[in-house]
């Protein structure tokens, strides 16, 4: 079964780096795809691949992760100034981020307005 799991921004905005890359590569380990209201900043991103390359086992194959911006590029100089206010405010809360284990996600393909997420075969994965 394929499970899904939301985490809104609220929830770790005021972790700590180190909770929060804990809790997500826990979800991830149970198998779970996990789809996180905003985004890692790149050093917390890094931090989480890396910590991810040192636990890849036999059972533990990685992880696959992505983030949408959803920003529009290249705008209009007055959307530009409104974004950048609302960046202000809203800081990492702009965006949304796809984590999973590299064993049940197949493939994630992102487009500047979309993300589409393949899985692989229930089945195939438990031979």
């Amino acid at each position: 079964m394929l499970t899904l799991q939301f985490i809104p921004y609220g929830e770790i905005e005021k972790l700590r780096e180190e909770d929060k890359l804990k809790k997500l590569l826990h979800l991830v380990k149970e198998e779970k795809i996990v789809l996180m209201e905003g985004k890692l900043k790149s050093e917390e991103k890094s931090d989480l691949i890396s910590r991810t390359m040192a636990e890849i086992s036999a059972k533990f194959r990685g992880i696959e992760i992505e983030e949408l911006d959803l920003e529009k590029k290249n705008p209009e100089l007055l959307q530009r100034i409104r974004a950048m206010f609302i960046n202000l405010l809203l800081g990492q809360r702009r965006g949304f981020t796809i984590i999973g284990p590299a064993s049940v996600i197949k493939e994630i393909k992102k487009d500047p307005d979309k993300i589409q997420l393949f899985t692989t075969d229930e089945a195939k994965r438990k031979r």
